[in-house]
């Protein structure tokens, strides 16, 4: 009984009390600490707001995907990819993999349609691939290359693009841009009344601005010509502002282990007023030997390339027409170049939004011949 009776006294109670105290301190810390984890980061999460329609993906058939992401850290990113057949393709294109978060922590780009679509939050020095047969892993404590990601099945409503706007130019048909596009590492909108032909046959494209925002032109050939010779002859480029770009490009969307067979013409100062003001490409154009850069004088030019298995050879001569002697510029790439395929020629006006200068004042381009030689 005594023994009781001392479990019982003062002193007992008030030591009770002291532990008791000591342990909610405790456990208050450790629910500060994520479970008493020190050094435990919250792992982000991915959402989306928009879904697109569900559908197998085309060149030609775009819509906006949109989300938001709650946690995430300094310089993290977002990669989108949509599942077509039985691999997912990086969104909105290979040559633009990233879609950047805003201020408020929202994201949107556009994207070709898949049956599914992922967005990836990812950490500085993450390099997407093109395609992938699965995903890439999230760690659980999100300290891995992917953060954190989210995947939802497309709508089951499905998508109705826009009817074709056909264009006849140099004996040709073209298809008139109506989608938007991530040419410029930013989204450009399009619309087809910024590209037509003249009483001269003549091939303009515009950018315009139509309720604060710049609209583009661009025409895709509708035939895949294959090897061969291509001549461009394009009026005076040289006044254009240092954020507009005019691309005249090969693109296979299928054929990503070929970089699209993306190589071409690109004129334009990509925001620098004191660059050159044209080169010659193929991808991946991050390889120096890639790029060749040069000064396009004023006045009507002819920019050409021939096109052969392992060797494509660039040219641009003063005047209109093939075979034209005044050589402004000329170069050989004959290592990484993609072998012809079913590539299609572009021709784009956009505009380069990362520029530190932006563009104050429309522009227009006047294409008067296309022609090409096998």
């Amino acid at each position: 009984m005594q023994r009781q009776a001392n479990l019982r006294s003062p002193r007992f109670e008030r030591s009770r009390a002291r532990l008791g105290n000591t342990i909610a301190a405790l456990t208050v810390f450790c629910f500060a600490l994520e479970g008493c984890g020190v050094g435990r980061a919250k792992v982000p999460i991915v959402e989306f707001t928009k879904i697109p329609a569900a559908g197998q993906g085309g060149a030609d058939t775009h819509e906006f995907i949109e989300g938001r992401v709650r946690g995430a850290g300094p310089k993290q990113q977002l990669v989108i990819y949509a599942k077509s057949g039985k691999l997912w393709w990086v969104q909105p294109s290979a040559r633009a993999p990233f879609t950047s978060l805003q201020p408020d922590s929202s994201w949107k780009t556009w994207t070709h349609r898949g049956m599914e679509y992922a967005a990836l939050l990812v950490n500085p020095g993450y390099k997407p691939l093109s395609t992938v047969p699965e995903l890439p892993e999230v760690l659980p404590d999100g300290t891995g290359p992917v953060a954190a990601k989210a995947i939802l099945k497309g709508q089951s409503v499905g998508y109705v693009p826009p009817a074709p706007a056909s264009i006849h130019f140099s004996g040709y048909e073209w298809e008139a841009r109506q989608e938007p596009s991530n040419a410029g590492g930013k989204t450009n909108l399009f619309d087809p009344a910024n590209a037509w032909t003249d009483e001269r046959g003549f091939l303009h494209l515009r950018i315009t601005q139509r309720a604060g925002q710049w609209i583009c032109g661009e025409v895709r050939l509708k035939v895949s010509p294959g090897k061969g010779s291509y001549f461009f002859t394009v009026r005076d480029t040289s006044n254009l502002d240092p954020a507009v770009v005019l691309s005249i490009n090969t693109w296979d969307e299928l054929a990503v282990n070929q970089n699209h067979r993306d190589l071409g013409i690109e004129i334009g100062r990509w925001g620098e007023p004191a660059d050159r003001n044209a080169q010659y490409v193929i991808q991946p154009y991050y390889e120096p030997s890639n790029v060749f850069r040069f000064m396009a004088p004023p006045g009507t030019l002819t920019w050409s390339f021939r096109w052969e298995p392992g060797r494509v050879a660039f040219g641009t001569a003063r005047g209109s027409g093939a075979g034209n002697a005044r050589t402004v510029a000329e170069h050989v790439f004959a290592s990484g170049v993609p072998s012809p395929g079913g590539e299609s020629v572009y021709m784009t006006l956009y505009v380069f939004h990362n520029s530190r200068i932006p563009l104050q004042r429309g522009a227009e381009v006047v294409i008067e011949k296309f022609e090409y030689l096998p």
